[in-house]
This record gives C-alpha cells, sequence and structure tokens, in this order.
C-alpha cells in the first residue's frame, strides 16, 4: 500500500525538494504552502497516513493547525521547525505532535523518521497499544494514581488525568516496570520504537510534561525519579 503524507511547507523550494525525495521513496504527497490550504487539504483530500507540518507557515500557524487536525484525528504529525520554542509547544502542551525535526536537515533523517511514525501508528492501529507489551493487567494503582490499559487513561486522587499518547506510554512504561532504570536512548526506543538520535529535547519536554499532570510537587517528583547522568525510574515512595 502507498502511503499518503500531507506535506505542509510554505517555502517552495524546500518543499519540492522533500516532495521529489518522498516520492522516490514510495510515497504519495500532497502539498500545500499556508495554513488555509493545509486545514482544507486534511479534511477535504485526506485521509493521510502522516502530516508533516512546518510551523512558521501563512495565514495560519502550524500550531493552529496541528491542533484543528487533533480535534478529529491522530494521525502522525511530524513538526519541521528551526525554533526550539515551537518544538517545545507542539510537544509539551498536550497539542499532541508526534515527532520533530529541526532546520536544516538531511533528508535521509526526515525519511527515517516518516517511516517510523507510519510504523508506529500502523503498530497502534493493529495492536490496539504500542511500546512493550509486557504486562497481562486491565490497570495499575500506585500511590493514588491509577493506570487502565485498556481506555488509555490514568486517573489521580479521583480525577482523569489528559495525558497525551506518548505521556500515556511513558507512564505505563514505568508502571510497569517497578524497580527498572530506564535511559533516555531506552525511553525513546520502546516509546518511539524507533533509534535515538541524541537529541534529548524530545524526551526531557515530555517528562516534564508529564511530571506537572502527575506529580504533587513536579520540582521534587515521587513517581518519576531522575538518576542524574543515568536516566529515570520509578519512585520507591510509592511503589
Amino acid at each position: 500500500m502507498q502511503h499518503r503524507i500531507l506535506l505542509v511547507e510554505d517555502d517552495e523550494a524546500i518543499s519540492e525538494m522533500v516532495r521529489s525525495y518522498l516520492m522516490k521513496e514510495g510515497y504519495r504527497v500532497e502539498s500545500v504552502f499556508d495554513g488555509e490550504a493545509a486545514e482544507q487539504a486534511f479534511h477535504h483530500k485526506g485521509p493521510f497516513d502522516l502530516v508533516l507540518l512546518d510551523q512558521m507557515l501563512p495565514e495560519r500557524s502550524g500550531m493552529d493547525i496541528l491542533q484543528s487536525i487533533r480535534k478529529s484525528s491522530l494521525v502522525p504529525v511530524l513538526i519541521v521547525s528551526a525554533k526550539d520554542t515551537d518544538v517545545d509547544k507542539a510537544l509539551g502542551l498536550g497539542f499532541g505532535a508526534d515527532d520533530y525535526i529541526s532546520k536544516p536537515f538531511s533528508m535521509i533523517e526526515l525519511a527515517a523518521r516518516v517511516k517510523a511514525a507510519i510504523r508506529r501508528a500502523e503498530y497502534a492501529t493493529s495492536r490496539g497499544t504500542s511500546g512493550e507489551r509486557v504486562n497481562p493487567k486491565r490497570s495499575i494503582s500506585l500511590g493514588g494514581l491509577t493506570v487502565d490499559f485498556d481506555n488509555f487513561s490514568a486517573i489521580k486522587n479521583g480525577e482523569e488525568v489528559k495525558l497525551t499518547a506518548k505521556e500515556f506510554h511513558i507512564l505505563k512504561l514505568f508502571m510497569t516496570h517497578p524497580g527498572r532504570v530506564f535511559t533516555k536512548a531506552q525511553i525513546y526506543g520502546i516509546v518511539w520504537e524507533d533509534e535515538y538520535f541524541g537529541d534529548e529535547n524530545v524526551i526531557n519536554v515530555h517528562m516534564r510534561r508529564l511530571r506537572e499532570k502527575i506529580e504533587d510537587d513536579p520540582s521534587h517528583p515521587e513517581y518519576i525519579k531522575t538518576l542524574w547522568g543515568i536516566g529515570y525510574k520509578l519512585g520507591e515512595a510509592i511503589q
């Protein structure tokens, strides 16, 4: 099956370069050059298997388009940005971006990230989840926090915690492996199911936002502890 990609990039030279490369890789690519066109294409020319979304766009921002997409779809969205602040917002504020790549980028790395994002989405659809399939329990409760694996939800002290898909799978990873230490590379490999390129921003943003949602005091976390220079582990105090 030939996968379809919606490419949203206002620089026509970059757009054509990316489009040509991805088509040689076997993808069908629909190119648009501003936010309004992206909105129309997504809703009227889909479905798409992935959206490659630049953040700096005419008419409407990439962040605005991302929020609009997430109201109706879980399609993988790969952010393209030269600004770390945009990446931080897209990944960390619950808008639902799946991954990002910074400008300037190599076409080989871009194609690898596109392939990985589509593969993760197909895996999640076929299995009903992503990440390690290690725990037969339907839910786990620790320290006032309950994670429901069937419904992909978390409850803290009786109230629902609104997690993004990646935040949920990071939390699930730690809850199902009490006592185990995970490096950032291991977390990325398990949750993103992709090779870790050494850029810590994605992990740092997701971990910070997850802690803000589940910890009583995010600056002194009890659920997910940092082992400086090593990685993270589930806190012993709540086990």
